[in-house]
């Protein structure tokens, strides 16, 4: 168990400075395609959790430049404010929203949804973005630990709560999940929690990221026939606020390699853009390409039903059991 746990992290490591930079993003962007990007989506209804800075913001910006209505679910009301000023003023676009939501809170999900359901209008694309990794455990008001409440429990809540109106958009409804690279250190797990006494928040965040690309796959084959697609996407190492506070020793060490917020953003507009025949459902993608869910001799997979095990115990913890 040893070997094979420093045998991820070693592969981690070196694919990840091969792959996750600024400078590899520069190289992987030769083979993009610029008419991918120059795609207007006037009138179409986006939502993107953790919208107030870093990938949130940029994703936000972006959709809103190109006509999008954009709602910014952010769990601080003044920092709320100040991207949704700034985005009016950046894109020219009025149609921008805010909606405060905590993101760690399954009774301020439920909040947020019942609300916006009552418009009754489609949701053509939800981003789940909002993410955090707190390297101490701490528990939220409803008894969770902070990192899975928001990075799980919180994306599988706001997600099968927003189905009605993404199929109100199918067949063009998409849900993008932002996972991150680190997910390819550990294997799937039951233990949504992290019941060892000695809390590891960067492990805590990888397992998490693995369950959301999971999460994508199953919904993908779930809700196969229901007009929605599911996507899971890396946005490789980016220079963020979240990532300076979270990982300081890990961003020091990068300076000047990693990714702006923008670069980071790139795959989930493209994602928000393209045919959905061009996609592939379930998929988990990087610089505009389908990547490998696992490396190579890592032991990371995870059984068809260890994943409906953790998806019962979610829809438990959420409350939708009817």
């Amino acid at each position: 168990m040893f070997l094979l746990k420093a045998w991820r992290a070693t592969a981690f490591g070196v694919y990840g400075y091969l792959n996750f930079t600024k400078t590899a993003f520069l190289e992987h962007s030769k083979k993009f395609k610029l008419e991918d990007m120059e795609v207007t989506i006037e009138g179409k209804n986006c939502i993107v959790t953790g919208a107030n800075s870093g990938i949130g913001y940029a994703t936000a910006e972006g959709l809103a430049s190109r006509g999008a209505n954009v709602y910014l679910i952010c769990r601080n009301k003044e920092r709320g404010e100040a991207a949704l000023s700034q985005i009016k003023s950046s894109t020219g676009n009025s149609n921008v929203h805010l909606e405060v939501c905590d993101l760690s809170s399954i009774n301020d999900i439920k909040s947020f949804a019942a609300r916006f359901s009552a418009r009754d209008v489609p949701v053509h694309i939800l981003v789940n973005n909002a993410g955090t990794l707190e390297n101490k455990r701490i528990t939220t008001k409803e008894g969770l630990e902070v990192n899975f409440a928001v990075n799980v429990l919180g994306t599988y809540t706001m997600t099968e709560l927003m189905l009605p109106l993404l199929e109100k958009a199918a067949p063009v409804a998409r849900v993008i999940t932002v996972s991150s690279g680190g997910m390819y250190s550990t294997p799937l797990t039951e233990d949504l929690q992290f019941s060892d006494s000695n809390f590891d928040g960067a492990q805590q965040y990888a397992r998490n990221k693995r369950i959301q690309v999971a999460l994508t796959e199953k919904w993908a084959e779930t809700y196969k026939d229901k007009g929605i697609g599911f996507y899971s996407m890396h946005p490789g190492w980016a220079e963020t606020p979240g990532v300076a506070t979270s990982l300081p020793g890990f961003s020091q060490r990068l300076a000047g390699k990693l990714r702006t917020k923008e670069q980071g953003a790139d795959t989930v507009i493209w994602l928000s853009l393209q045919p959905k025949n061009k996609l592939v459902p379930g998929a988990f993608y990087f610089d505009r390409a389908e990547a490998p869910k696992h490396l190579p001799f890592a032991g990371s997979g995870g059984s068809h039903a260890l994943v409906d095990s953790i998806i019962e115990k979610l829809r438990s913890m959420a409350g939708l059991i009817s």
